[in-house]
């Protein structure tokens, strides 16, 4: 074999594992573009939750002592503040870095150099405390079949329950699929080409949403 020939193969080879290695990142960023749109779908079904879940304490449907309970617990996942101390806490040295030049806010008012590493790196322990505790509080509140039913009775009350346990459903989907994604991104960013040649940069590891979100029985989303 002659020089000329080995060195036709070596490029070629070159040629094939740059290739390769250009599909792997590709598809390393398609996986972590999926993790920050199933992590934002998954905020805003949780969001519709906690309002679903306030309007309900809101209507008088609920015993005095539940609608407080839920109202409280609601305000909680809700309150702007923990969603700031969630940011603050899933993203160290988060004031320098939006503080940084060229961090534009995007349409959420957060900018990209903010929404990136908060979307990655899961939720915070207060953040998923809160949703975790609106939970449990909604299984207290509609723990009885038949108090279930009576609020169902009434047009409002059914329309109220209906909206509750769609966006919880909605939930529940949301952060299946976000996690799902997150392992995907997971099992790719572990592989020894993906840390030998750094393919993913800078960005973490994604973590995956754990809270939780079980349903009281009696809420059946098709009675």
């Amino acid at each position: 074999m002659t020089w000329s020939e080995i060195a036709i193969i070596v490029v070629a080879v070159v040629l094939v594992a740059g290739w390769a290695l250009w599909v792997a990142a590709s598809r390393l960023d398609r996986l972590h573009r999926k993790v920050m749109a199933s992590r934002l779908a998954l905020d805003a079904q949780l969001e519709r939750r906690a309002s679903a879940a306030l309007d309900l304490a809101g209507a008088g449907e609920l015993d005095p002592a539940s609608s407080v309970l839920v109202a409280e617990a609601a305000y909680e996942v809700l309150d702007d503040d923990l969603r700031t101390r969630e940011v603050a806490s899933v993203v160290p040295g988060l004031a320098e870095l939006v503080a940084s030049p060229g961090s534009a806010p995007g349409p959420d008012g957060a900018s990209s150099l903010e929404r990136a590493p908060r979307l990655l790196a899961g939720v915070g322990a207060e953040r998923a405390r809160a949703e975790s505790d609106l939970s449990a509080t909604l299984r207290a509140a509609l723990e009885d079949p038949e108090e279930v039913r009576e609020i169902r009775a009434s047009p409002v009350g059914a329309e109220l329950l209906a909206a509750l346990a769609g966006a919880w459903y909605r939930a529940q989907i949301a952060r299946r699929f976000h996690n799902e994604a997150v392992a995907q991104t997971q099992r790719l960013r572990r592989t020894w080409y993906a840390r030998a040649f750094s393919l993913a940069g800078h960005a973490p590891m994604p973590v995956t949403v754990e809270l939780d979100d079980a349903w009281p029985p009696a809420l059946d989303r098709n009675p």
